[in-house]
């Protein structure tokens, strides 16, 4: 029996959804276009995907407000519960 397209699509992001430690999660978004200009530019560069550009990217920039957040009393704490605005501290 034939597949709908919607059946296929819905296969599709199963396979791809797997990994070897089972860690991945779906992300679907729109970004700005130099945003993604600059993903592309910055994976060529350092000859990797845009998906491990991306991590790289997203885990430095955690690392720099982990650091910024330490300097605060229960910073890290309110880092992680999702209630720290780092825009609101002054360095």
């Amino acid at each position: 029996m034939a597949k709908t397209t919607a059946q296929r699509q819905a296969l599709y992001r199963q396979r791809h959804l797997k990994d070897e430690h089972a860690r991945a999660e779906r992300l679907n978004t729109v970004i700005d276009v130099h945003a993604k200009r600059a993903l592309e530019r910055l994976s060529a560069c350092y000859g990797v995907t845009q998906r491990q550009m991306l991590t790289r990217v997203l885990i430095a920039a955690e690392g720099a407000a982990l650091e910024r957040a330490a300097e605060l009393p229960h910073g890290q704490t309110g880092y992680y519960d999702k209630r720290l605005r780092l825009d609101d501290v002054t360095p």
